[in-house]
């Protein structure tokens, strides 16, 4: 496990499994044809797609479902990362990372609270730093998100 503290002052912690249990959120890292597929959200900024999972639905589903809201992908092949629990001492909650090979984005007339699907060959260098970017792509959880990508071998240009 790994830690950190986030832009809000909160500990962050990391795991490779699912060791935090049941998590209520998720974040998916989507690729399409070898390119991100970021969204962009209309107060946030750049980010991957995500969000929380609804009553009765899998936290997989839910993966599935955001992806398909966000950004219009249809999910071929879903990964599990880890999870992350950010330790906000008010509400407390865990996320479930995943990797999503897309087969294909499907063309929406509304992506929700988004503005749909943002396509890049790479992630900047500046992320930290670029303003375009939401606050959840610059902690530390894209990084060791996309070092476990490079581990299990699906990855190798970061």
């Amino acid at each position: 496990m790994q830690s950190f503290v986030d832009a809000n002052g909160y500990q962050v912690d990391f795991s490779e499994s699912e060791e935090f249990g049941e998590a209520w959120h998720v974040l998916v890292l989507s690729q399409l044809n070898d390119q991100w597929v970021l969204t962009q959200h209309k107060k946030r900024g750049l980010e991957f797609p995500g969000g929380k999972r609804e009553a009765g639905e899998s936290i997989e589903d839910a993966a599935i479902r955001e992806v398909y809201e966000e950004i219009g992908g249809i999910v071929n092949e879903l990964v599990l990362l880890g999870q992350y629990r950010v330790n906000d001492p008010n509400k407390p909650f865990v996320k479930s990372i995943y990797y999503a090979e897309l087969k294909m984005l499907e063309t929406k007339s509304d992506y929700l609270e988004t503005a749909g699907p943002i396509l890049i060959e790479k992630l900047p260098a500046d992320i930290k730093t670029n303003p375009h970017y939401s606050f959840i792509m610059k902690d530390e959880i894209i990084a060791l998100s996309l070092t476990q990508l490079k581990k299990k071998g699906t990855i190798v240009e970061l």
